[in-house]
């Protein structure tokens, strides 16, 4: 069968139930009359494109994305049993809990390559060593709150350890290290919305350096803390503005600058995001004008001073 006949165009088939139909049928020939053929690498590409129409065309097309999703479970099972069979001297272990080991086994104990079956329908694919996950790896989770995630990449002592990337079920992705089971060192979290942070992680959760850039086109730099930003940072809004200063929970708090993109600023004092306390604000011309702020306003007596020297008194 020609490779090219896996190039499906998501545009084309998502608006032709007829063209959708004819996939289905040769999806099906693939799976009844192409079995000792078919690779694993095709298996996987004909699951993810599959996977990407029943989610953006449920829909539309309900009973034809029932008949993928039938299709989808052949295919995952057509998919494991190409990964057994390509273990060499492989035996199966069967445990008190329901779970089974299928691979690769030195004085009864799992070494080598080898797929391990868990009692609540997670899967591991991948290397062991003394009887445990070490080496390259991939983990399927499927027990909730976790089912349809998916971690590869490096695994020490039956944990995390190394590198890896973490597929969440609802379209996030995370790049980076782990260590003890935990994301930990450098990190790229990629939200489902655009949004991305890159930094540190300590713990399982944003911890020191990071930058967070979000989807408008705005920008923080900065401290972070348990996933949010605290401490010291700089923001850069969409318009041009920039804020330089103390943050926490995530919102302009503490002592701060905002730099306007007209040539003005303000420095002063910052509460839930808002200026409130003492402040003063610079004009461009080279005015000057200092007191109180509350809920982001001037409030009550200001001094204002001219860039020619005059003193002016304000109330607001």
């Amino acid at each position: 069968m020609n490779q090219n006949t896996f190039a499906l165009n998501n545009q084309t088939y998502a608006n032709n139930n007829n063209i959708l139909l004819g996939i289905i049928n040769e999806l099906q020939q693939i799976i009844n009359y192409s079995k000792e053929d078919l690779t694993i690498k095709r298996i996987s590409d004909i699951i993810i494109k599959m996977n990407f129409f029943f989610n953006e065309n449920k829909k539309n097309h309900e009973s034809i994305m029932n008949q993928f999703a039938l299709l989808q479970n052949q295919l995952n099972q057509l998919n494991q049993n190409f990964k057994i069979n390509n273990i060499n001297n492989q035996q199966e272990i069967k445990f008190k809990n329901g779970g089974r080991y299928v691979g690769q086994v030195v004085n009864g104990l799992r070494e080598g390559k080898g797929i391990e079956y868990y009692n609540v329908g997670d899967r591991y694919e991948g290397d062991f060593r003394n009887d445990k996950k070490e080496g390259k790896g991939i983990y399927y989770f499927n027990e909730e709150p976790f089912k349809g995630d998916r971690h590869e990449g490096d695994y020490r002592n039956d944990k995390r350890e190394g590198k890896g990337i973490y597929y969440y079920h609802n379209g996030d992705i995370y790049e980076g290290d782990y260590r003890n089971d935990k994301r930990e060192g450098k990190g790229i979290y990629y939200h489902k919305n655009g949004n991305i942070y890159e930094g540190d992680y300590k713990n399982d959760v944003g911890n020191g350096k990071g930058i967070f850039y979000y989807n408008n086109g705005e920008r923080y730099e900065g401290d972070y803390r348990n996933d949010q930003p605290e401490g010291k940072g700089i923001f850069y809004f969409h318009n041009g503005d920039r804020y330089e200063g103390e943050f926490r929970n995530n919102k302009r708090e503490g002592k701060g600058i905002e730099y306007y993109l007209d040539g003005d600023r303000y420095e002063g004092d910052w509460k839930n995001d808002k200026k409130e306390g003492k402040g003063i604000y610079y004009y461009s011309n080279g005015d000057r004008e200092m007191g109180d702020y509350y809920n982001g306003k001037p409030k009550g007596k200001f001094v204002m001073l001219t860039r020619n020297g005059e003193v002016k008194i304000n109330n607001y």
